[in-house]
C-alpha cells in the first residue's frame, strides 16, 4: 500500500530557556526539481529527488543530525551541531517558485546545540538565509538511469543534513535561520 507523507514531526518537550537548544528552520532541498549543481557523491551529475521517494523518506529524516564544517563549504558528518525534528513538503514562495510551475520545498526544523556550538549560532544569526543554506545526506539511493545527465532518485533514505554557504550547496536557494 502506497502512502503519502507531506508533513511529520517528533514532539520535543518545551524547556523554557534551555541553554543548549535553540530552534532553527529552513529549506533543505526542492522536490521534483533538478539541483543547480552536482552534490558530493553524484559523480558530477545534477540530481532530482522524486516527490514519491521524498515522501517515503521523510520518516528517515526525523531524528537525524545536522552537521557543519567550520569553513561552511562542505559536510562534516562527524560534527553534529543539531537535530532535525520536523519535515514538511510545501509550496515554495521563493525566487525559484517564479518558474512556470509550482515548486515544492522540503522544509525542516529542529534544534541546534547552542551552548556547544555558539560560533555557528552567531554565524546563522548574522548571515542567516541570505548567505547560509542546507544540504541533505542520503544513502541507499536508487537512480532511474545512471547514464542520464540529471539523476532522478526514485528511492533513498536520509542520513542527515548540513549547514553550509548557499554557494556551496547543490540547491542554491536553500536557507536556514534561527527561529
Amino acid at each position: 500500500m502506497e502512502f503519502e507523507i507531506e508533513s511529520m514531526a517528533i514532539e520535543m518537550p518545551e524547556v523554557a530557556g534551555h541553554p543548549n537548544r535553540v530552534a532553527f528552520r529552513g529549506v533543505l532541498t526542492f522536490v521534483d526539481t533538478p539541483s543547480d549543481s552536482a552534490p558530493a557523491g553524484a559523480r558530477g551529475h545534477r540530481v532530482l529527488l522524486k516527490r514519491a521517494a521524498t515522501e517515503r523518506a521523510i520518516p528517515s529524516l526525523l531524528g537525524m543530525g545536522l552537521d557543519y564544517a567550520p569553513s561552511l563549504d562542505r559536510h562534516d558528518a562527524r560534527r553534529k551541531v543539531g537535530v532535525i525534528t520536523q519535515a514538511e513538503i510545501s509550496a515554495d514562495n521563493s525566487v525559484r517558485a517564479t518558474q512556470s510551475r509550482t515548486t515544492h520545498a522540503l522544509q525542516v526544523g529542529g534544534y541546534l546545540y547552542a551552548r556547544d556550538f555558539p560560533e555557528l549560532v552567531r554565524e546563522i544569526r548574522a548571515k542567516g538565509p541570505k548567505v547560509l543554506g542546507m544540504s541533505y545526506e542520503i544513502a541507499e539511493a536508487k537512480i532511474d538511469d545512471v547514464g542520464a545527465e540529471i539523476w532522478a532518485v526514485s528511492d533513498f533514505a536520509f542520513t542527515g543534513a548540513a549547514v553550509l554557504r548557499r554557494d556551496k550547496a547543490a540547491y542554491k536557494q536553500t536557507w536556514i535561520e534561527i527561529q
